[in-house]
């Protein structure tokens, strides 16, 4: 069990790890990489979780490996699970990282930071005032 003040994060690869450039591996995005490497040694849990699978899936891996960053688990939730079509592929993290959401991919430096500054935070985006009427 984690201790209380460390998260599970899912991180994307493409796109969010690396410039987006699937099938190839494109550059590293900017401090994606310190980032991760800082989230590691501050105990929080990392999960890839990226489309990718087979060879390409082990192309990034690899990658990230060289650079130093070692993940928790690869598309799923421990390293031990196995997928059998039972369960379901959702990931069960404290937060995603992913250059998809809503509003994009926030600055690896902002992103250490929310984390360092106050884990259990809610860093979701802020709604803003609605002209919808509940």
């Amino acid at each position: 069990m984690l201790p209380k003040d460390h998260l599970i994060i899912a991180v994307d690869f493409d796109g969010t790890i690396v410039e987006d450039a699937y099938p190839a591996i494109g550059n590293p995005m900017l401090f994606a990489i310190e980032t991760l490497k800082e989230l590691n040694k501050d105990g929080h849990r990392l999960i890839l979780w990226t489309y990718r699978h087979g060879n390409k899936l082990q192309e990034a891996v690899d990658f990230c490996a060289k650079k130093g960053v070692e993940f928790y688990a690869v598309n799923k939730n421990y390293p031990e699970e196995k997928f059998e079509g039972k369960v379901s592929r959702k990931i069960n993290a404290d937060l995603f990282i992913d250059d998809r959401n809503i509003g994009g991919l926030l600055a690896w430096g902002e992103i250490y930071k929310i984390v360092k500054d106050n884990p259990k935070a809610d860093i979701s985006i802020k709604k803003k005032k609605s002209f919808w009427r509940f």
